[in-house]
């Protein structure tokens, strides 16, 4: 399995970890600068001052009465979570995380989340909105680099396709997908392992839904991921597409390939897209969307077309998105979601509704 390159200390394609460079050291020193030039107060309430703040989400949903509600959208059912900032966006929006321990899984580990500013809109108080599970590639774990920063642009090209009206303002909720640093866990839950599976496909949804407004149906709810992290947001959609829609899958593998099966074939092939596909055209659905992103630097694209020959067929519905000198990493699959995937996504699910101008 293939890891993504996303930064400096990101794991390499052979697992080993690249050194670190000496930012947070440059930080400080930054810092020092500012205030003994006269700078620290401006330093202090500028970008970094609230970093690790409380953050709380949804401040005008209070004020929709429980008989306004529209019958496809389901309130937050608490409890609430406590969030700490992790990052801001020019737009105001902000980058927030939690530690969850699933109800379902018995896992403990943290989950970052990101809503489009239309959230705190009055006027879509009453509107559910979709949700897209992003999930990384590599380690995913302790951190999911889909959250730990907008360094890759995921939230901006949200913010973007709702803007230019192009794709719909996503709510991103971003957890850690394996249970240590040391061993890949196909996004599955593994005999004898952490039940990573029932994390991503139970406890994290159920997570969304005690704390956002979201839609009843599966309508409003989407994976994406890449590479490792594409491999489970593909498998979920595929083994639960009565809870689950579409999903878009960049640089993605097709077969569970960790280690820790151990030769567990049973088990391995209730968590293989291929056979979970030829399941689900065998019971004739429900329709699933799957977009596969593949840059023209990187391996894959045979594997995703075969997939999509022998596989895209009846409730299958496959697309596949070729990024021009795209290579395997997190800044590619953006570009490819900026370039066709965002859009196509969001004619497959349902938008957020606001309330009609008041003239």
């Amino acid at each position: 399995m293939q890891h993504d390159q996303q930064g400096d200390d990101s794991p390499t394609t052979g697992g080993r970890r690249r050194p670190k460079r000496r930012r947070p050291f440059l930080i400080g020193g930054l810092a020092l600068l500012l205030v003994a030039g006269g700078g620290g107060a401006a330093y202090m309430t500028g970008l970094f001052s609230d970093i690790g703040d409380p953050v709380s989400f949804g401040k005008i949903q209070e004020s929709a009465a429980a008989e306004d509600i529209r019958p496809e959208v389901l309130m937050p059912t608490g409890p609430k979570a406590g969030f700490s900032r992790t990052s801001r966006l020019p737009d105001g929006t902000q980058i927030a995380v939690t530690t969850l321990t699933g109800a379902k899984s018995g896992f403990t580990g943290d989950v970052w989340v990101w809503v489009p500013k239309e959230y705190d809109d009055p006027r879509y108080a009453k509107s559910g909105f979709p949700v897209l599970i992003a999930l990384p590639g590599g380690r995913g774990y302790p951190k999911n680099y889909w959250g730990t920063g907008p360094g890759l642009g995921l939230q901006q090209a949200v913010i973007d396709g709702a803007r230019e009206g192009t794709s719909h303002p996503f709510i991103l909720v971003m957890p850690v997908i394996n249970a240590d640093t040391k061993n890949h866990f196909d996004g599955s839950d593994i005999p004898g392992q952490p039940k990573m599976g029932t994390w991503m496909a139970d406890d994290v949804p159920d997570f969304a839904k005690a704390n956002f407004r979201t839609f009843t149906s599966r309508d409003g709810w989407a994976f994406m991921g890449s590479s490792s992290g594409g491999f489970g947001a593909f498998k979920h959609v595929l083994k639960y597409p009565e809870r689950f829609k579409a999903v878009i899958a960049s640089g993605v593998d097709f077969v569970p390939d960790s280690p820790l099966w151990k030769g567990n074939r049973q088990a391995m092939d209730a968590n293989n897209p291929e056979k979970l596909a030829e399941k689900l055209i065998k019971a004739g659905g429900p329709d699933v969307y799957i977009n596969f992103q593949i840059g023209t630097k990187e391996s894959g694209r045979d594997m995703a077309e075969k997939f999509m020959k022998q596989y895209g067929k009846g409730p299958v519905h496959t697309r596949l998105q070729v990024i021009q000198d795209g290579e395997h990493n997190g800044k590619s699959y953006v570009r490819g979601m900026r370039e066709g995937s965002l859009a196509w996504i969001s004619k497959v699910l349902r938008a957020p509704t606001p309330e009609p101008a008041v003239r």
